[in-house]
């Protein structure tokens, strides 16, 4: 049995839940908070990150790395194609949400989520960056209706939990919903995804652990 590692805020843990979910794989899950520095945990992310996976196996941590091995553990339903080229385009797809929208976007996160603020330097490299980098997305992107095609693919695991965070980020730090204005429709491809069973099960666990955790911050 997979125990997957982490919580229901993470957008790569539901990345991981939502690959998990759609192969139809056993998994049990385990709560753990981000940077922990328990021996557990650092025996099996050595940074404290999350999500990381525990398998009969042993551990595996980084979350592309993981549904990587999903892939090969459960090869079908395929979430990768068969052709070497089109898998390729597939991770090229995730590699740059992720290192290029929003990892770019991160730096937002404090001042758009939780309440800090984020100076202007940081702003203005944030814009900057994503006024390059989204434009760049939508020429790989292909919207036709899934991300790499018409076929729903990693990509869609990836793009799912990603771009509503580098949208309502930029919205909320820098004015701007710069994914929109980049003439990219992703409330309607979001609605689309959300359509699935895999991804109404992670929206859901995700709206509850977000109350649990805002109910838990009033009482403390």
């Amino acid at each position: 049995m997979i125990t997957l590692c982490g919580f229901s805020l993470s957008n790569y843990y539901n990345k991981v839940k939502l690959v998990l979910l759609e192969k139809g794989i056993p998994f049990e899950e385990q709560r753990v908070m981000t940077q922990s520095r328990d021996e557990a945990v650092l025996a099996c992310s050595p940074l404290g990150k999350i999500p990381f996976i525990r398998t009969p196996q042993g551990a595996l941590c980084e979350s592309q790395v993981i549904v990587d091995y999903l892939e090969g553990l459960a090869p079908t339903p395929a979430l990768v194609p068969a052709d070497p080229f089109q898998a390729a385009k597939v991770r090229e797809l995730v590699t740059f949400i992720e290192l290029h929208l929003e990892l770019v976007a991160r730096e937002l996160y404090g001042q758009a989520f939780f309440g800090g603020t984020v100076d202007e330097a940081t702003k203005a490299r944030a814009r900057k960056l994503l006024a390059k980098h989204i434009p760049g997305f939508k020429r790989l992107a292909k919207f036709a209706p899934y991300v790499a095609g018409d076929t729903f693919t990693q990509a869609d695991c990836s793009a799912f939990v990603n771009l509503p965070l580098v949208a309502s980020a930029s919205k909320a730090v820098l004015g701007e919903d710069m994914v929109a204005a980049a003439g990219i429709d992703w409330k309607g491809y979001i609605k689309l995804i959300g359509e699935r069973p895999s991804a109404q099960k992670v929206a859901a666990d995700r709206k509850a652990d977000a109350e649990r955790m805002a109910a838990e911050a009033k009482k403390g």
